[in-house]
């Protein structure tokens, strides 16, 4: 299966991207395939509402001038999608939020292209705002009809300075466990479809 993790943080090798590996550990180690998408920090347009996509349903946004249609398409390609995202403001990052109003509209309009994927998400705070920051990302998934997969706690670690996550246990722990659970349940769904 293909296992894709979105880093929604500019800090490429940050806390939000510790934890997408944490969680993309255990499907490797399961033999299975994994990437880790770095969303970049520019070029990223914003949703302008056109509603194009929902007329030409071709599975594009209609702003060609980015990489939003080739991330669809991977996302498309993919079994899992588990975004992760540092939390600005009580929120996701503003390319997360970016990628999610735009990649929404597109795979809706085209006849909901995730239906039936597994998501989950994954967030680093420095001390507050991480619900609300989940509950962003998992109400892309609800939305797409895709099902999410939970853990043992909610899928935040605490950190501030990069790496800083390392140092929470119980978070770590946690990534663990919600690998865990997106492997077992892509595994019994992959399994009912072939």
């Amino acid at each position: 299966m293909k296992f894709l993790a979105i880093n929604g943080s500019p800090h490429k090798e940050g806390n939000t991207a510790i934890l997408l590996q944490k969680v993309l550990d255990v499907a490797q180690k399961e033999g299975h395939s994994t990437e880790i998408f770095q969303l970049p920090t520019k070029d990223l347009q914003v949703c302008v509402g056109c509603r194009q996509c929902a007329v030409n349903k071709d599975e594009k946004c209609v702003i060609s001038s980015d990489y939003l249609n080739d991330l669809v398409q991977k996302m498309k390609d993919a079994d899992v999608l588990i975004f992760g995202s540092p939390v600005y403001m009580a929120g996701v990052s503003a390319q997360m939020k970016a990628f999610i109003d735009r990649a929404a509209l597109v795979c809706r309009a085209s006849g909901y292209l995730l239906k039936g994927k597994v998501g989950a998400a994954v967030v680093a705070a420095r001390r507050g705002g991480a619900l609300p920051a989940v509950d962003t990302l998992n109400h892309f998934f609800a939305i797409q009809q895709m099902f999410v997969a939970g853990s043992t706690y909610w899928n935040f670690a605490l950190g501030n300075a990069p790496g800083e996550v390392n140092s929470d246990q119980e978070g770590l722990d946690n990534m663990e466990n919600l690998g865990e659970n997106l492997l077992k349940l892509a595994t019994t769904l992959h399994s009912e479809k072939c």
